[in-house]
Formats: structure tokens, sequence, C-alpha cells
């Protein structure tokens, strides 16, 4: 449940419109609701301000379900990342309204009270160095837009071609907070770390040939970049990068 969930629950007890046993049901799975193969965290939105999100790699499409099944029942909505399209399509057939986004690899059952697209503050742009990065950059936009944040996108403008990061340059100056996907080398975050003012958050991605040793070269790239500031998050982590950039926006 969400805490405006809660505190309307709350409110009918208190005006008399829901028996108090009736309110103590609907409380009665938080912090936390036991299956056989998880251990759902209904309490994570009042701690955090995000609920839990569905990790679906490594899950069955049946566990995926069931643990969709809860979220959708303690809060009206839910948001999974790594999903495959035999979950998507699970998932859409027992929940209609669920969008799937392919190239992100997220679904996402939005609520009838989902937050606006640009309700919270600052615009978050999210970065990537090639075609073959937006897979982690999609799911970083997607992630930050369920999440009520006005998003912009700028695709394709690496290091070997920096006239095209330089041709944005109001673009980047703009933005709130930077989200900076590269593979390779993963040099493209320390160019835009030192142009930009405001935080940057890079995300190494598995993108490269043997060398690049399935991202580790750009992870210690951007660890060793000597643009000042700059943060990083682990291999082909876009949602984290999505979830750190909306908590400097709301802070």
């Amino acid at each position: 449940m969400t805490a405006e969930q809660i505190e309307a629950l709350l409110a009918d007890v208190a005006a008399g419109r829901v028996a108090p046993h009736a309110a103590l049901e609907k409380l009665r799975h938080l912090p936390f609701e036991d299956l056989p193969f998880a251990r759902i965290d209904h309490h994570r939105e009042l701690r955090q301000g995000y609920p839990e999100v569905v990790f679906c790699e490594g899950k069955t499409a049946d566990q995926v379900v069931a643990i969709c099944e809860r979220l959708a029942a303690a809060s009206g909505s839910f948001l999974g990342t790594r999903a495959s399209e035999a979950m998507a399509l699970k998932l859409q057939s027992r929940f209609p309204g669920t969008i799937w986004n392919a190239l992100a690899r997220t679904v996402h059952l939005p609520t009838a009270k989902a937050p606006v697209r640009g309700v919270n503050p600052g615009t978050i742009l999210v970065i990537s160095a090639g075609t073959s990065d937006l897979p982690v950059a999609e799911e970083a936009a997607v992630v930050a837009e369920v999440y009520g944040h006005s998003v912009e996108r700028l695709v394709d403008v690496g290091v070997a071609g920096l006239h095209r990061l330089l041709a944005a340059s109001e673009q980047l100056q703009r933005a709130r907070v930077l989200i900076v996907v590269a593979g390779m080398e993963g040099a493209l975050p320390s160019v835009v770390g030192g142009m930009v003012a405001a935080p940057v958050i890079a995300v190494p991605t598995s993108v490269g040939y043997g060398a690049a040793f399935g991202g580790l070269a750009a992870l210690l790239g951007m660890l060793n970049s000597c643009a000042a500031g700059l943060t990083v998050v682990n291999i082909d982590n876009g949602f984290g990068a999505a979830v750190a950039a909306s908590r400097i926006c709301r802070s």
C-alpha cells in the first residue's frame, strides 16, 4: 500500500466508514507478504518513497506473475525490469493494462493515479554513446518516467564522433541530472562530466569486443574518470541509475 492509501484508510476508520477489523485485514500483509518463493516488501514505499520493483531475470514467468499479482492487489501497480517477452505476454493476459517495452525489457502496470510525467522536479537526460547501448539507456528512461520525471533522450553521441555531443550542448545544460550510458572504453561520461555542473551518473554497459571484458573495461574507465564528482553504477544497471537520478531530483 502507498502512503496515500494508508492515510485514506485511516481517515475512513476515523470517520466510521470502515470497521477497525476490516482495516486490520487490509494492513495484515505489512510490512511483507510471504510466498513460497518470495517475500514481497509492501512496506518499501513507506520507507524509501519507491515501491518494490521486480527483477524478472532468473525467475519463471509464473513466479513473476504471482509476485506482480500481489503487488497489484496491494497498490494497484507494479514495475518489472529484465522481463522476457513470454513474461510480458503472461502479464498482459492477466493485466490487460500492462505496458511492455521490448527495448528496455520493462513491464509496468500503471494505476489510475500514476504519476504524470514531469510531476517531479527537474529533467533527467539519458544519453547513450551508441545504438547498442540503447537497451540499458531505455531501461533508465522508462524507470525515470514511471517515477514521474520529465525525461529527454540523446542517442548515439559517443566519442568516436564528438561533434554530435557538442551540437547538443544546450540540451546538456538544461538537465537537472544526466545519466550517461556507454560501453567499449566508457569514455563518454568523462567528457559529459567535464561539460556540465549538474550531477552525472555513469552506466557502463557490456557492449564491446573481447578486451571490454563484458563491461569491466568501461566500468574501470568510469571509476578512474578525471571528471570530478562522477557517480558510477554497476554494469548494465539502468534501473539503479534512474533511481539515483530520481532521488537527486526529489531531494
